[in-house]
């Protein structure tokens, strides 16, 4: 939890997500991630903005995804589902025929992001 009660990882990457908001809009979260290509998720009350860093020649992207574009999130896991339902740190944000993963470090990262995707997807 950080400046202005939004929960984030990292305040420079908060710092990115504010500095491109549109008028009125409101920062939910932002989250680090883990893994290659992705650098972190912002979840805003109008969009998902994801950072992929996995661009040739070391450049990268911010992809803004309004929620109206998005047609389902998956967790995603690499095991069976046994345990909790969102025992894995990974989901998968559908959006056409694009495919975005996204990993975090704990589940609770996971449960929220999927949680306010399902939110906002649903309305």
């Amino acid at each position: 939890m950080g400046r202005g009660g939004v929960p984030h990882d990292r305040s420079g990457q908060l710092k990115q997500i504010e500095s491109g908001l549109l008028p009125g809009e409101q920062i939910i979260a932002v989250y680090d991630a883990v893994g290659a290509g992705t650098g972190f998720i912002g979840l805003t009350d109008r969009r998902v903005i994801i950072q992929d860093k996995s661009f040739v020649g070391k450049r990268m992207a911010i992809t803004s995804i309004p929620y109206s574009r998005i047609s389902s999130v998956s967790v995603v896991s690499n095991k069976s589902f046994a345990g909790s339902f969102f025992s894995s740190g990974a989901i998968a944000i559908h959006v056409g025929t694009q495919l975005y993963e996204v990993e975090f470090r704990g589940e609770d990262k996971t449960h929220h992001v999927h949680n306010v995707i399902m939110h906002h997807i649903s309305l």
